[in-house]
């Protein structure tokens, strides 16, 4: 392998009268492979799913520099926001979503290359499942 290949969604959802998320990530690099998911109170970060959708693509990449690897990257989400305002396709126009982008853009300059890649859900199975399980509170 040659490159990593991230695969990244997130999740909300309305419990108990408050918004919680869920991100999960799947990683193959070179000597690398990682699934990881985790939880977040959305009340507390803007209560959108594109909180979690931006979460689970800054994680998968700071996972990736914490091991080390700055290769090239693949990373493949369903979430339109995320991919097109990564590539610049579209502008970043809620606040709340600004230290996200700014986050995941200077990431993106820890690697020799980052393509940014929309794909269906279907396409997106295990990181929506991982998703999910972070919505349960496993993570």
């Amino acid at each position: 392998m040659d490159r990593a290949i991230v695969h990244f969604d997130g999740a909300s959802v309305l419990a108990r009268g408050r918004y919680i998320g869920g991100w999960g990530f799947t990683v193959e690099a070179p000597s690398i492979h990682r699934e990881e998911f985790g939880h977040l109170d959305l009340a507390e970060s803007g209560a959108t799913n594109n909180v979690a959708e931006y979460t689970a693509a800054v994680r998968s990449l700071e996972y990736l520099v914490q091991a080390g690897y700055h290769g090239p990257v693949e990373v493949y989400g369903d979430s339109q926001l995320v991919v097109r305002q990564f590539t610049g396709e579209y502008r970043v126009r809620a606040e709340h979503l600004r230290p996200y982008h700014e986050r995941l853009q200077a990431l993106g300059r820890s690697f020799e290359s980052v393509r940014f890649i929309w794909i269906p859900r279907e396409e997106n199975q295990r990181a929506d499942t991982l998703s999910k399980q972070g919505l349960s509170g496993e993570g």
